[in-house]
């Protein structure tokens, strides 16, 4: 149900904002202030976008919960697209979440509402101990093998050398 207001409302809210704005300053300075928006909003997700990748990685490597970086990048994603949305109301929302602070207001608002039942990094240990690798003394990895022997080629056909 929400989905359905969602677009149905920001269609509207977008045509009254072109009509008022477009009255205002005119059809023209209108049409460009969007595009300009959405090259300036381009740039900015770009730009907070690597920095987001940067953070999700180093997340990763020191093995820190790596939520608040991917819901960081899932925001800037967001706004990527708001910004190349056409319009006034879509690119106030989408700048609005390129700014750390807001994206962090609302990730603690989201974090209240949704409950992560667990998080891991690697195999988990606790349910199938045959997981946990095994130190060795010698650095000898013991292990099994099987020699197989490669397909034999037909030797009755041409060899492929001459023509027939």
């Amino acid at each position: 149900m929400w989905l359905f207001i969602a677009f149905l409302t920001v269609p509207l809210i977008e045509i009254a904002l072109f009509l008022q704005v477009g009255g205002l300053i005119g059809f023209w300075p209108t049409m460009g202030t969007v595009v300009l928006t959405a090259i300036l909003g381009t740039w900015l997700v770009r730009s907070q976008g690597l920095m987001a990748i940067s953070n999700v990685r180093r997340s990763f490597s020191d093995l820190n919960d790596p939520t608040e970086p991917l819901a960081h990048g899932a925001m800037i994603l967001f706004s990527g697209a708001l910004l190349l949305t056409p319009g006034f109301f879509t690119d106030g929302v989408g700048f609005a979440l390129l700014v750390p602070g807001i994206r962090t207001a609302l990730f603690r608002y989201l974090r209240t509402k949704i409950k992560v039942q667990s998080f891991s990094a690697g195999p988990d240990m606790r349910q199938d101990p045959r997981a946990r690798p095994r130190p060795t003394q010698s650095g000898v990895i013991d292990g099994d093998y099987e020699e197989v022997d490669p397909p034999k080629r037909p030797t009755n056909g041409p060899s492929g050398w001459t023509k027939h």
